[in-house]
């Protein structure tokens, strides 16, 4: 499928990595222009400047944004930066949040371990073999589910002294929740939008199940959802849908700074019916559809992406 409209742009907030560079390089495959903001080191610029060069090669229009998208003065440049690109017939037909950037701490002090748990360095001294062959054996038995009442893992990365605060959880929610409000609107009041523009934010499964030490990112998610169906409702009549999408258990950069997440994913693989985490390239799929004319009825929804993930117990 190929989007006939030359003067479409995707705004996505994160997009060097992850849901954010899948969708990028999905949207401009089919024709899309693309505005893609990300904040990124020095080092790591090298092999995210391929990626973005085999979306340039496509064809499509593309600016790139290493700056902080939480920061209101960077927002105001890469806006009319993007304004003056677009010209006068362009228009913002998609706008992604996939802003990870989270305070990742517990709200109390984690209790001695319970049952039968090891670490996986101590389980590699024990059994004379390196880390990693450890790690693949041990994930190959969870998703047998041969482990599945076991607890391996490498300890968390949590201090009993460094518990969340109402700064940590401020600054997430701002972050990952109602930083999406100030993106629409700002980009809302430039009338840069189309008249059938698709808004998008990502959640988890976190927004409804308490991993430990998730308690700032979760409380972001429930009010990311909750500012998406008021901007579905409120922006409405002015052709903006607003849509979040529900991942399943994914291996991106953000997902490898959970505590625990070897875990997770192991127990994610076991429960989803085709044995599989959720792919990026997954996500980008269902957020290129849902870009298509034929999706414009599609508003205020959560729209789970997981192959099944959270139906199968």
């Amino acid at each position: 499928m190929k989007y006939d409209n030359k003067n479409y742009w995707a705004i996505i907030l994160g997009a060097s990595s992850g849901f954010g560079l899948a969708t990028a390089e999905k949207l401009a495959s089919q024709g899309m222009n693309i505005c893609a903001v990300h904040r990124d080191r020095r080092g790591a610029m090298p092999a995210i400047e391929e990626s973005f060069d085999k979306i340039r090669a496509t064809g499509v229009r593309f600016l790139s944004f290493n700056t902080n998208a939480l920061d209101p003065e960077s927002r105001k440049h890469i806006l009319e930066s993007l304004n003056t690109a677009m010209g006068a017939k362009g228009k913002v037909r998609m706008m992604l949040h996939s802003i990870a950037f989270g305070n990742l701490k517990l709200i109390a002090p984690c209790p001695p371990d319970e049952g039968i748990s090891m670490t996986r360095s101590a389980l590699s001294d024990k059994l004379g073999i390196d880390t990693e062959k450890t790690s693949e054996a041990i994930n190959t038995l969870f998703s047998t589910g041969m482990l599945r009442f076991f607890s391996i893992a490498d300890p968390p990365a949590y201090s009993d002294n460094r518990l969340a605060e109402d700064e940590d959880f401020s600054n997430t929610i701002y972050s990952m929740g109602t930083s999406l409000l100030v993106w629409v609107r700002d980009t809302f009041q430039q009338k840069m939008f189309a008249q059938d523009a698709r808004v998008f934010g990502l959640t988890s499964e976190g927004n409804s199940i308490a991993w430990r030490g998730y308690a700032p990112v979760s409380a972001a998610k429930a009010v990311l959802e909750s500012l998406s169906r008021s901007i579905a409702v409120e922006m409405a009549p002015y052709g903006i849908r607003c849509n979040i999408i529900q991942a399943g258990v994914t291996d991106t950069p953000a997902f490898r700074h959970i505590p625990g997440n070897e875990h997770i994913a192991a127990q994610a693989k076991l429960r989803n019916p085709f044995k599989r985490l959720t792919r990026p390239e997954d996500v980008a799929n269902v957020i290129s559809l849902l870009c298509t004319d034929e999706a414009s009825w599609i508003n205020g929804d959560i729209i789970r992406v997981d192959g099944g993930e959270h139906i199968a117990g």
